[in-house]
């Protein structure tokens, strides 16, 4: 493994071995999900050399997949990570601003990916407006890329509805916490974009639960409610055992990192190795 630790106990999707857990993107495009003081914190370190280095570490503590926005900004490094001779794999997220997402999943498509899901916020928006299905042809563009399809969401309610409607999806990315209890504005379009934004226990249960009654293998993300949940090591202990205690074992766990303080990701890395099974 070019002298990378050993890998982390893997689960499939689509026919790819990622790990249990794997680097999700927030932080690296600057959300923060706290603050605009906290979004501008990560914009100021994550530079593409600090991004690219952060993807380097997941490789050297054993995770073997990253999670991203599908936007410019993105594709772009990963292509240059690749490049440089990377090996993380790449789950790709719809860049909800673009105009057109089907456009935005074939460029998404040309960069590389393992799997592309739709953006949850994006999903959820949907779902208030009564357009939810609006989101299968979405899936159905992922699929006719040659590539696993995703939906991502914050809400219970949205995973229970498209296993009621039998859509052919292949992952889902859930959220411990609903964000999206009423509509949630994207980042961009939000003077204050995480004023509406409640982190609590009960939410954590009922996704939790919810993704241990569908089959399909569900992406665990929010772990820490949003960074809220880190303050000591105790804190991230206690919110990784939970994770993986109350998901399946197809299932993995995505959590963003920002290593300017401390290295989050080998920390992380040895804790998931302690509780996702494989010793």
């Amino acid at each position: 493994m070019s002298g990378n630790a050993r890998l982390l106990p893997t689960v499939d999707l689509g026919g790819k071995a990622v790990t249990r857990l794997i680097i999700g993107g927030n932080p690296f495009s600057g959300f923060s999900h706290i603050t605009a003081d906290r979004d501008a914190e990560m914009i100021s370190y994550y530079t593409s050399q600090n991004i690219l280095g952060a993807w380097q570490t997941a490789r050297q503590n054993g995770i073997n997949t990253i999670q991203t926005r599908g936007d410019r900004h993105q594709r772009r490094l990963y292509t240059e990570y690749i490049q440089s001779g990377g090996e993380c794999q790449w789950i790709a997220q719809t860049a909800s601003e673009m105009r057109d997402i089907i456009g935005n999943i074939k460029q998404i498509a040309d960069t590389g990916p393992i799997a592309v899901y739709n953006h949850g916020t994006h999903t959820d928006s949907l779902w208030h407006h009564g357009k939810i299905d609006d989101v299968l042809e979405h899936v159905k563009a992922i699929h006719d890329a040659g590539l696993p399809a995703g939906v991502g969401t914050h809400m219970p309610e949205v995973i229970r509805y498209i296993e009621e409607e039998g859509w052919p999806v292949d992952f889902y990315m859930a959220s411990l916490y609903n964000l999206s209890k009423t509509e949630k504005k994207f980042v961009a379009e939000a003077s204050d974009p995480y004023a509406k934004e409640v982190y609590e226990d009960a939410d954590r249960e009922a996704m939790a639960e919810t993704i241990r009654s569908v089959d399909k293998t569900c992406l665990a993300f929010k772990i820490f409610a949003a960074g809220r949940n880190t303050s000591t090591v105790e804190e991230v202990e206690a919110a990784i055992r939970y994770a993986y205690g109350n998901i399946k074992k197809k299932d993995a766990v995505v959590v963003g990192v920002f290593q300017r303080d401390r290295d989050e990701i080998a920390m992380n890395a040895e804790l998931a190795r302690k509780y996702c099974g494989g010793g």
